[in-house]
């Protein structure tokens, strides 16, 4: 009898050794397929964040380490007198509020007529999707040629019924002029979130309502648009951190000589916080300074993301709350 316990505690240990090999081999594998992410992630992200954090403590130029100092958070109590910072800051408000509830609209406008059963849908699908794929220097160039004061299309258009009209639509009407380009080139991409959200409402819902007696608009407002509030709430926090993040379209539209000139500079209409950042760190060359506000924008779009998500249970649809 103990020979043969001892034989059943020898065969339940080596099982045990292959089960805990084949759970090694498992975790091995897990992470050897994952690596090239976490790689890329600890290296483009994690250690660039860590590495500019670091450098907004300091008064580095970007040219010269050897007078490195540490200034601990000087930079960031500057930030916060510094009246190109306040008013950078204040015309990205005026950006994102003007931006984002025309993107989202007109995006989601544009769902709604790809969403149709009609032949050739997918030929409008594809033009209407054309415009995000457009470079932003192509774009840029493209409406100057309809927006130019002087010689634009537009005031070309509008001088048909007022004569001598001249609009500074990228100079003193520059937020307006700038805003139309980008929500342009946004279009695509949102229609096409939308139209994914379109096609996933069930067709019983929407028949059950037919049958009610609901009209076009009563399905869409009742039926539709709740259906579709968490893909709304997902479009939301993306253009509002893409708002606070624009930069290329409205330098390129709104300046005209090199990138470390004096004509080089928006217009204090459009002068929008990353553009601050911009000519504090590659024009001033206060790459700690610059720094320093640039954490602060990440500081406030994280904080604008984290109120937008708690309002989320008043308005956002959720399905298992739907079906209980």
């Amino acid at each position: 009898m103990g020979m043969a316990h001892m034989d059943r505690i020898n065969i339940y240990n080596t099982t045990k050794r292959k089960r805990l090999s084949r759970s090694e081999r498992r975790k091995r594998t897990f992470f050897a397929l994952i690596s090239p992410w976490l790689i890329g992630f600890v290296l483009l992200t994690i250690f660039p964040l860590a590495f500019g954090f670091f450098i907004s403590l300091t008064n580095y130029d970007g040219l010269n380490l050897f007078n490195l100092n540490f200034v601990g958070f000087r930079n960031y109590a500057n930030a916060f007198q510094d009246p190109n910072v306040k008013h950078s800051f204040n015309r990205t408000l005026v950006w994102t509020v003007l931006n984002l509830p025309i993107w989202l609209v007109l995006s989601l406008l544009l769902a709604v007529i790809a969403n149709q059963k009609v032949k050739g849908i997918g030929i409008f699908r594809t033009l209407f999707y054309l415009p995000s794929i457009i470079p932003a220097v192509g774009l840029v160039w493209t409406w100057k040629i309809l927006l130019e004061k002087n010689y634009g299309l537009l005031n070309a258009i509008l001088s048909l019924f007022k004569q001598g009209t001249a609009v500074g639509w990228l100079t003193d009407q520059a937020m307006y002029g700038v805003t139309a380009m980008a929500v342009w080139n946004g279009l695509g991409v949102g229609m096409i979130i939308f139209l994914a959200g379109l096609q996933g409402i069930p067709d019983e819902l929407i028949d059950a309502a037919k049958v009610d007696g609901a009209n076009k608009f009563q399905i869409f407002w009742h039926v539709v648009l709740p259906m579709l509030t968490p893909v709304v709430f997902f479009q939301l926090v993306l253009g509002l951190v893409s708002a606070f993040q624009q930069l290329t379209i409205p330098w390129l539209a709104t300046t005209t000589g090199a990138a470390n000139t004096a004509t080089s500079v928006p217009p204090r209409g459009i002068h929008l916080y990353m553009i601050n950042v911009y000519q504090q760190i590659f024009v001033g060359a206060r790459f700690g300074y610059g720094m320093a506000i640039l954490w602060l924008l990440i500081v406030v779009i994280f904080l604008l993301t984290y109120l937008v998500f708690r309002t989320q249970n008043l308005w956002v649809y959720a399905e298992s709350e739907g079906q209980g």
